[in-house]
């Protein structure tokens, strides 16, 4: 593998400096849960600020169970008539994360796409465990596209985005769109995807003590969320669903020094298998969340490239 360069190391003595989930009680994770990023010089070091001309305006959607918090992203400079619909759901390992941290990268993609972006803030485990998650960003995916002329957007050119967790969230929510007939996906966007939640990626042992995080994390994630339910089931490892036909045509990007880089990377070949259209692209020397860190890591900035021209591509 390519060595992890100097940036990289110092991102991961930083974290490593902070609390991680192997080591977090109830108590713990509900305290992270409650904490919001604000945006000051520091934080938009770490994870990038707003892109210039987007504007944000914080709205709800319908989840399985009630209304749940939603961040719009909207270029200035789109001019009139309905844009492209992006839905973000974020990563955290389903027990971290809120929308703050994807200011950067929704933004990024509103304004080099030309869409709007609705960000999805869909229930935590420990305390609301699977399927909560998944449910509730397929009601809330409804419930945009139902909404889409009050949004500016238009429901026909459609895709689904997401990071870590989110990338596993957004291939599910492919699968429930698929099986429940709708609505009807034109694209996802998969930003190094857990697919297979049995842990049975060879990567899972090669990179056990990678940056960012390593197996002992995934482990404890995948715990919180799951339980003790079954996770060959394809609403919470997509990998395993029985057959992966007429799915939306995907872009996978995964990091070398991953544990879940082969999740990724199994997860294209399916698609592929099953004759959907995929890119998959593999970022060498880089770690889990690379585009969460967009200073910090230096393919960042190819990385958003390969994923607004894909969008764009798709949605046009």
């Amino acid at each position: 593998m390519a060595p992890l360069d100097l940036r990289v190391r110092l991102l991961a003595r930083a974290l490593r400096a902070s609390s991680s989930i192997t080591t977090m009680d109830a108590a713990a994770i509900a305290r992270a849960q409650a904490t919001s990023i604000p945006h000051n010089p520091v934080t938009d070091l770490l994870f990038g600020g707003v892109a210039p001309g987007v504007v944000l305006t914080d709205a709800t959607a319908t989840g399985q169970t009630g209304p749940i918090p939603v961040r719009i992203y909207r270029p200035t400079a789109a001019g009139a008539g309905p844009l492209p619909l992006v839905v973000n759901i974020h990563g955290g390992g389903w027990v971290l994360g809120s929308l703050d941290q994807s200011d950067w990268l929704c933004s990024q993609v509103a304004a080099g796409v030309g869409a709007v972006v609705v960000s999805l803030d869909y229930r935590l485990a420990p305390g609301h465990p699977w399927p909560a998650a998944g449910e509730d960003c397929h009601a809330a995916l409804v419930d945009l596209v139902e909404r889409a002329a009050e949004l500016g957007a238009d429901p026909r050119r459609l895709a689904v985005m997401g990071d870590s967790a989110g990338g596993n969230l957004s291939a599910v929510v492919a699968l429930m769109a698929r099986d429940r007939s709708g609505p009807a996906i034109a694209f996802q966007a998969l930003l190094y995807p857990a697919t297979d939640l049995t842990l049975g990626s060879p990567s899972i042992e090669e990179n056990a003590h990678a940056p960012v995080i390593g197996k002992a994390d995934v482990l404890a994630f995948r715990d919180h969320y799951l339980g003790a339910q079954d996770p060959r089931d394809p609403y919470a490892s997509p990998l395993f669903a029985p057959d992966h036909a007429g799915l939306p045509p995907a872009l996978v990007q995964v990091a070398e020094h991953d544990p879940i880089r082969d999740d990724g990377l199994r997860y294209a070949d399916a698609l592929r298998a099953a004759g959907v259209p995929v890119r998959a692209t593999t970022y060498v020397g880089m770690p889990h969340g690379y585009l969460s860190f967009p200073r910090f890591c230096r393919s960042a900035p190819q990385a958003l490239a390969e994923l607004t021209g894909e969008l764009r591509a798709a949605l046009t």
